[in-house]
């Protein structure tokens, strides 16, 4: 199963049976509702090691080790991550997730990939449990691997899963991206999809169509870096149309920007019809307003960027979709939206909209909200959805799933940090996570099921630029090893 050539990037790196695992995932595409080659070739693989393995009814892999000699009584152990992966490109890339496979790079102890993301979010997790299924000398208890599928497109994976399937009571989860600290538990959430039909226009007599486009800024995961008040693509684009209209009459043909609900918008651009005059003076405007931009997100965005160019189009939209379009957008709402009091430092509920694609006769946007409560998602999701029914505009709540409580009296918790203490000689942080792992819809299924989540240092998560620092991730092999054996 691994590649004939290990990549230049992970010569020499160190666990070199934990790299190799992961290189091929960088070699074999897994989109998310994509990761059939993957998981079929890992199957294959484990079948070959005389490992159990079989797919359950939703395309997750299931794969069982007998436990290491004299320890068959010691309690079953889970293993989770998942196989997909979130597939950001910039712009200008030519990469396609469909067949080219991911081209990292070593730069400074970090592994990267430069023009798109590198699928260390959960690629690190998946290749740590593959590790730790073939190792020889590994001392454990019964272990089960579940490695899921569609985790970013909607926890599909998770939501499949049958209850009765795994037998394990403790699990292992390996999808956080903070070495030195235990995840305890989670934000749930779900969608808010917005469609409308509209109406079309031709194109007015005197104007000129362009294409406005913003640019360079960082994106990342919409639950991790939520708070650190980085641009919305899409939402300063809506503001842009709106600050030019008041100044140049335009008409808008369409709007486009980000590619996937759970990514900050990175990028945005729209068609737009205007006057001679104004298309004279827009580079001008732009420019002022790029510098006004830069200025707001000052040591945040330093790389935005409002770029003008022509484009032909024989239709915009009719004067009162436009209308509804740019104020509901820009009227709704993103980021955080209260920060939590329980757990001090931590995100409580916020909001994403992270997907808009508007055309002549319509058009659709997504919001992805997450909560530490459920009952805060549900009602952000409901003022969106609330907005958008003043004009009488389809939007829908979908895809809800349910957070991971905290559970401080965790056994598993205890061994864990013991374990960490030990070999590390320094203390754990235990953590509660914005961002949605599948842990709570594991754990609904199986109650009393006891969930951990430890992970190396991954950052840029969800964009291009993703990176993971490759002596956390040696430290991580240690530390899956070392609980592995405490526990059985």
């Amino acid at each position: 199963m691994l590649p004939a050539n290990l990549p230049a990037a992970f010569l020499n790196l160190e666990p070199a049976a934990v790299w190799a695992q992961f290189a091929t995932l960088c070699e074999t595409p897994r989109a998310s509702k994509a990761e059939g080659l993957l998981r079929d070739k890992l199957q294959h693989w484990a079948v070959a090691r005389g490992l159990s393995a079989a797919v359950d009814a939703v395309g997750n892999l299931i794969i069982r080790k007998a436990a290491s000699p004299g320890r068959e009584n010691a309690p079953a152990v889970i293993l989770q991550a998942h196989l997909d992966m979130v597939c950001q490109k910039n712009g200008e890339s030519a990469h396609d997730f469909s067949r080219d496979p991911i081209c990292p790079v070593l730069r400074d102890g970090w592994l990267m990939a430069e023009e798109t993301t590198l699928g260390a979010d959960n690629g690190i997790g998946v290749a740590l449990i593959l590790a730790a299924l073939e190792a020889p000398d590994l001392v454990h208890g019964p272990l089960e691997a579940l490695l899921t599928v569609d985790e970013e497109a909607g926890m599909g994976g998770a939501r499949g899963l049958a209850p009765g399937i795994l037998q394990g009571r403790l699990m292992l989860n390996l999808d956080t991206e903070e070495w030195g600290e235990f995840y305890l538990g989670c934000a749930g959430g779900l969608d808010v999809n917005v469609e409308r039909q509209g109406q079309t226009s031709p194109l007015p007599a005197g104007l000129q169509a362009c294409r406005i486009s913003l640019r360079g800024l960082r994106g990342g995961h919409s639950g991790v870096n939520i708070h650190e008040e980085r641009g919305n693509a899409i939402k300063l684009l809506v503001r842009v149309l709106r600050e030019l209209e008041a100044v140049f009459p335009l008409r808008l043909a369409a709007l486009q920007g980000g590619s996937a609900r759970n990514a900050l918008p990175r990028e945005a651009s729209a068609m737009l019809a205007l006057s001679a005059e104004a298309m004279q003076a827009l580079p001008q405007w732009l420019a002022q307003m790029q510098a006004s931009l830069r200025q707001e997100l000052l040591g945040v965005e330093p790389g935005l960027q409002l770029e003008f160019s022509t484009a032909n189009s024989a239709q915009v939209m009719a004067p009162a979709e436009q209308a509804v379009w740019l104020a509901s957008l820009h009227a709704a709402p993103h980021g955080v939206y209260r920060m939590s009091r329980q757990v001090p430092g931590v995100v409580e509920t916020s909001n994403n909209l992270g997907m808009v694609d508007l055309h002549p006769n319509g058009g659709s946007c997504n919001f992805m909200v997450r909560s530490l409560l459920d009952s805060g998602s549900t009602a952000l999701a409901d003022e969106i959805v609330s907005l958008f029914a003043l004009s009488g505009t389809k939007a829908e709540k979908a895809g809800y799933y349910p957070g991971w409580a905290p559970n401080p009296e965790s056994p598993l918790l205890a061994l864990c940090q013991s374990v960490y203490r030990t070999e590390f000689a320094a203390d754990s942080t235990v953590q509660v996570i914005h961002a949605g792992l599948e842990c709570g819809i594991i754990g609904a299924k199986y109650p009393g099921l006891d969930i951990v989540s430890f992970g190396p240092t991954i950052r840029g998560a969800h964009a291009p630029g993703e990176s993971v620092e490759v002596a956390s991730v040696g430290r991580c092999w240690h530390l899956l090893q070392s609980i592995l054996a405490a526990v059985s």
